[in-house]
């Protein structure tokens, strides 16, 4: 029966990358991701280099999530002006490409690191 929960929680470690990958698209799959995580996170039997990656998914899914807010937050702007009628609007938009892009960066820089250590079956920490 460990064994097979050993199985189990690296399926769903492995769907959390996945889902951490496709979050770079779009972050409706954080939310899965970090769901995936979470169930491995909680469990006690779980092996420690398994719940090091699960705790590392979370994390950075909560890190990139808060990065993203910040980013759209500069994009509110254009909802009422166009772009290029004020010169602070084209400031702010440019602010939130570059904060997007500092987003995109941290997300996939987190999955390399874990996906990295996971093949090696290590503890990402």
């Amino acid at each position: 029966m460990g064994q097979d929960n050993l199985e189990l929680h690296r399926r769903y470690i492995t769907i959390s990358y996945v889902f951490m990958f496709l979050t770079l698209f779009t972050v409706v799959f954080g939310i899965a991701a970090y769901w995936f995580a979470r169930k491995v996170a909680l469990v006690d039997q779980a092996e420690v280099w398994i719940q090091a990656h699960a705790l590392w998914i979370m994390r950075n899914m909560i890190l990139f999530l808060i990065l993203a807010a910040f980013a759209a937050l500069w994009f509110i702007p254009l909802i009422f002006f166009y772009w290029d009628s004020q010169l602070w609007v084209t400031g702010c938009m440019v602010a939130g490409v570059i904060f997007s892009g500092i987003a995109w960066l941290y997300l996939l820089n987190a999955w390399i690191q874990g996906v990295s250590k996971y093949l090696k079956h290590k503890a990402v920490f």
